[in-house]
């Protein structure tokens, strides 16, 4: 990775941090996309105090006005991540259109337009990880449109490995991991969904931040894989 060149959009927490620490350390350079120019601020002073090399721009994913801003002040890339998306997860039963809608306007046409800004100045030895998540593969209850999204996702990514060839795509699906998304609800709402998680799972655990990352630099840096999604869950997706 040293002389390449990451963009990082959501890499101010979780598992986009994870890839960033993961790949400055490598000797790559970071372009951040944040929703907040105050966390971009505090995670650019963060890399540099460890030696990395990162640059960063605000960025909302729900907006294709925002994202196209964002990439154009990114002259050039080697390589792309963009799980920064934030949505919710509404039942088919639901009225609340905007929740019902979010995972697509953020996730999955987030990542799509993404994709699209980036293509052009992407080398052609590069790569792209899509993120899309356990759950398209084995939906839980209460939550088709989220379900439908990830499972969109990665027939996004077989398509565009097809279309952006030499550049390779993949996705990576983790499984329920123990993130600042859980840590900052209640702690009883957390428990009782990673101990629901982990008795589906062949594991018998949750998953973790470095446990994803270390999958999606795996992505970036296999020169022979593509269209293909990896599942970082534990087993929860086996039959």
């Amino acid at each position: 990775m040293a002389g390449r060149t990451a963009v990082i959009i959501g890499g101010t927490s979780g598992i986009g941090r994870a890839v960033v620490d993961r790949f400055a350390a490598a000797g790559g350079a970071v372009i951040l996309g944040g929703r907040s120019q105050e966390t971009l601020d505090a995670e650019l002073a963060r890399i540099a105090g460890a030696g990395g090399t990162a640059t960063g721009h605000v960025v909302d994913m729900a907006a294709r006005e925002s994202i196209a801003a964002f990439f154009a002040r990114v002259p050039h890339l080697d390589y792309l991540f963009a799980p920064g998306a934030a949505y919710q997860v509404a039942s088919i039963h639901s009225d609340d259109h905007d929740a019902v809608e979010s995972p697509f306007r953020s996730k999955f046409w987030g990542q799509y337009y993404a994709v699209h800004e980036a293509a052009p100045k992407l080398s052609p030895d590069g790569a792209i990880v899509l993120m899309s998540g356990a759950a398209g593969a084995r939906p839980v209850k209460g939550a088709s449109a989220y379900a439908a999204c990830n499972s969109a996702i990665e027939g996004l990514g077989r398509s565009l490995a097809i279309d952006l060839a030499p550049v390779r795509v993949n996705t990576v699906s983790p499984g329920t991991i123990d993130s600042d998304l859980w840590r900052r609800r209640p702690a009883r709402q957390r428990s009782s969904a990673f101990d629901s998680y982990s008795r589906a799972t062949a594991l018998g655990r949750v998953g973790t931040v470095a446990e994803v990352a270390d999958a999606v630099l795996f992505l970036f840096g296999n020169g022979y894989m593509t269209g293909s999604t990896l599942f970082v869950d534990g087993g929860y997706v086996l039959p």
